[in-house]
């Protein structure tokens, strides 16, 4: 098995997050392509986001315990903000740092624990300017609400559907086998399946979950990413498909064929067939990924992941990332 691989795949998901960033819930292509022309580098983003339905979101804490918006509530109920309007080019949005959060906790505490990982994340969410992400995923609002009521920690998950579960799994598989000299895959499985099921408690986003560390372990062992797609993602992925949809704009595909939402029925299927598509390419795979719009960042997480595993990632990308420190603190060197 190669660490480094498993390592690069948790840079990728960190790459793939930020380069979507400016652009993320762009549904309408031709927006995104109008304001912000192709996303090749990493960008800032701009207020007004034009497809911004940040407006129609609410959370209202019980309590302290729960209040996880803060200084962001302000903008809760606005039009035209940016989801993520005070981060800078290169940097990740909050599920990305919390992935980064992850791998630390786990170097550190040389095991994996969802116990004490439950705590540090409620401590990271309710610590003032711990991040400077307006919006908040409705996971996260629906775990707080919970714990606010009173609720232990391992019981504060929600029936989320969504692709942003998949957010933490290439930093927790990273992570576990640099402090588990003699992990198995099955126990690599159960582990991630175990915590992200503290925030989803739906089992297609877990068996998204799992079947994404099968691809991301059978990589490290050497394994083409075509081959391991066969062997472990045909609940997800279709070869014939795949095929036959190549011969069409990535947007007829992720936009038309596919939902380009959160939803995991579809945006699990879309992001391996990116993979698939642009295998042998890491930069082409991420631009392809951020300009389909949608969900493109949490997409990102298994995009961004498997090719970077597949493929080095280039400097400009690496180093671009790493100015703004996204990088430096999260990867062991």
């Amino acid at each position: 098995m190669s660490e480094q691989k498993l390592i690069r795949a948790f840079e990728g998901s960190l790459v793939a997050d930020a380069l979507s960033m400016p652009v993320h819930w762009y549904y309408d292509t031709q927006a995104l392509l109008s304001e912000y022309g192709p996303v090749d580098h990493f960008m800032a983003p701009k207020n007004p986001h034009t497809g911004s339905i940040l407006w129609r979101s609410k959370y209202e804490s019980p309590n302290e315990k729960g209040d996880i918006l803060r200084e962001q509530a302000q903008y809760w109920g606005q039009s035209g903000i940016h989801y993520h309007q005070f981060l800078q080019a290169g940097e990740n949005t909050l599920n990305f740092q919390l992935a980064r959060e992850l791998y630390h906790f786990v170097l550190q505490n040389k095991k994996y624990s969802p116990e004490e990982w439950a705590q540090r994340y409620i401590e990271c969410m309710l610590t003032p300017g711990w991040h400077r992400d307006t919006y908040i995923e409705e996971y996260h609002r629906g775990f707080f609400f919970n714990y606010a009521q009173g609720k232990s920690p391992m019981k504060c998950g929600i029936k989320d559907i969504h692709i942003g579960g998949l957010a933490t799994v290439p930093a927790l598989v990273a992570s576990l086998v640099q402090v588990t000299s003699d992990l198995t895959l099955e126990q690599a499985c159960e582990i991630v399946r175990r915590h992200v099921s503290l925030t989803h408690k739906d089992n297609e986003v877990l068996d998204a979950a799992e079947t994404l560390t099968k691809l991301l372990w059978a990589l490290s062992e050497g394994q083409s990413l075509q081959e391991a797609l066969q062997a472990y993602a045909t609940d997800w992925f279709s070869l014939s498909k795949a095929k036959t949809w190549s011969q069409r704009p990535n947007t007829d595909i992720v936009g038309k064929v596919l939902s380009p939402a959160c939803y995991i029925r579809d945006s699990m299927p879309g992001a391996l067939y990116l993979a698939w598509k642009y295998s042998d390419d890491f930069t082409e795979g991420l631009i392809a990924n951020t300009m389909v719009g949608g969900e493109n960042c949490h997409r990102g997480a298994v995009v961004g992941s498997l090719l970077a595993a597949e493929n080095e990632i280039p400097n400009r990308l690496k180093v671009g990332i790493q100015r703004t420190q996204t990088l430096q603190r999260a990867l062991k060197t």
